[in-house]
C-alpha cells in the first residue's frame, strides 16, 4: 500500500476560508459568490472540484467547511490538502 503524502497545496483551502470571510465571519455567502471566489483565488483543480459540488444555497463559514470537509473526506484527500475550519 503506497504512503499518503501531503500535496505541497496542503493548506491553500484554509487559506482560502480564511480569506472569504476575512471581516465577514457570521455573513451568509451564496454558492456562486463561493464558486467565483475559489477560481479567481486560483484553487487547484482537486479544490475546485470539491467546491463544485457544494450544493445550491446559502453558507455561513461553518456550513461552508462541513460541506467541504465532508467531500474532502469522501475523496479521500482530507490528509493530502487539510481540512478546513
Amino acid at each position: 500500500m503506497a504512503a499518503l503524502v501531503t500535496s505541497p497545496d496542503f493548506g491553500q483551502f484554509q487559506e482560502f476560508i480564511d480569506y472569504l470571510f476575512r471581516g465577514r465571519e457570521e455573513e451568509l455567502l451564496p454558492r456562486i459568490e463561493v464558486v467565483m471566489q475559489a477560481e479567481s483565488y486560483d484553487l487547484n483543480a482537486d479544490l475546485m472540484e470539491v467546491v463544485s459540488l457544494l450544493p445550491p444555497g446559502k453558507y455561513n463559514r461553518v456550513k461552508l467547511c462541513t460541506q467541504l470537509n465532508s467531500s474532502l473526506s469522501s475523496h479521500g484527500w482530507g490528509y493530502v490538502y487539510g481540512t478546513v475550519q
